[in-house]
């Protein structure tokens, strides 16, 4: 009977993520790496960034854990997140750092919201339901009802949630409600169109995403491909970002752009434009669900 391939066996152990930021000093990778070593997990994978701006330390470890073997009639226990979290404390104490483990396989379950523009939110749906997202998307909310029938296509929960200036703050205590009833862990506002609150945007720090044209500042309001076409700009692109309340101007994650020719249409434009933005969305949501984007101040850095 041949023997198991490494590349096998580790297809069958337990998948797990490990991301950590701290201050930079030496031994933090030592220190990671002998704990896993320790708890009999393998590392697959190891990015790692300092930055010397900031002095800050970066890491993300992909490693697997085997079911441990019989001894003597006795089964050890399993390896659990439960107890490698617990394990790993002592060691984020001591370097003061910023962690997460999870399970490599967990789905992210995440809430999209939308208004009257449906290209990402329909971008996201088929993404999810293929599996090219690791995530569950646990509901939807909108402002309007264009896309309730889209959404319960795919039987998932559609929330209207009507937004005036008079019932903004109970719209928004609404949403919240419904991330912690899904137990989301991101909110993704899949062109959705309302400004929302700064007290909203510091209770969702880093657990919301948003995408916009790039041509912010330079062409802000109502048509801004139009806007663009007028200028004869060479290149489109969008921007995600994270949600702060300085508006679309939160930590980067991912951009695209789309070079264009004089000789393109506004519609063309707006055209192109919605493909950019699906993109450069769909990576963003990727990159976190997958727990590749650390915060590094207003920057990110994501280990794609």
């Amino acid at each position: 009977m041949s023997e198991q391939s490494p590349r096998a066996a580790a297809a069958q152990a337990d998948q797990y993520v490990l991301i950590l930021s701290c201050p930079d000093k030496q031994g933090i990778v030592h220190a990671v790496s002998s704990y896993l070593f320790m708890t009999g997990c393998n590392i697959e994978d190891s990015q790692q960034f300092g930055d010397h701006d900031t002095g800050l330390f970066f890491m993300r470890v992909h490693f697997s854990a085997e079911a441990p073997p019989l001894l003597d009639a006795r089964e050890v226990p399993p390896v659990t997140v439960d107890k490698l979290r617990a394990g790993f404390a002592a060691i984020g104490d001591s370097f003061g750092m910023d962690w997460q483990i999870h399970r490599a396989d967990e789905k992210m379950r995440v809430v999209l919201m939308v208004s009257r523009f449906g290209h990402c939110l329909n971008d996201l749906l088929f993404r999810a339901r293929i599996g090219a997202l690791p995530v569950e998307i646990a509901a939807v909310v909108s402002n309007h009802t264009d896309f309730a029938e889209l959404v319960g296509s795919y039987n998932i929960p559609f929330h209207h949630i009507a937004v005036t200036k008079d019932t903004k703050s109970e719209a928004e205590e609404r949403l919240l409600e419904i991330v912690r009833e899904e137990k989301a862990e991101l909110v993704v506002l899949a062109r959705y169109m309302q400004v929302l609150s700064d007290d909203l945007c510091k209770q969702l720090s880093g657990r919301i995403i948003n995408i916009h044209h790039s041509f912010l500042p330079s062409f802000k309001g109502a048509k801004p491909y139009h806007q663009a076409h007028a200028r004869g700009v060479k290149l489109i692109g969008a921007t995600a970002h994270y949600v702060t309340a300085d508006l679309d101007e939160g930590p980067i994650i991912e951009q695209e752009v789309e070079r264009v020719g004089h000789d393109v249409t506004p519609d063309q434009l707006v055209a192109i434009g919605r493909d950019v933005e699906c993109q450069a969305l769909a990576r963003a949501v990727k990159w976190h669900a997958e727990r590749r984007i650390l915060l590094n101040g207003r920057r990110t850095v994501v280990f794609a």
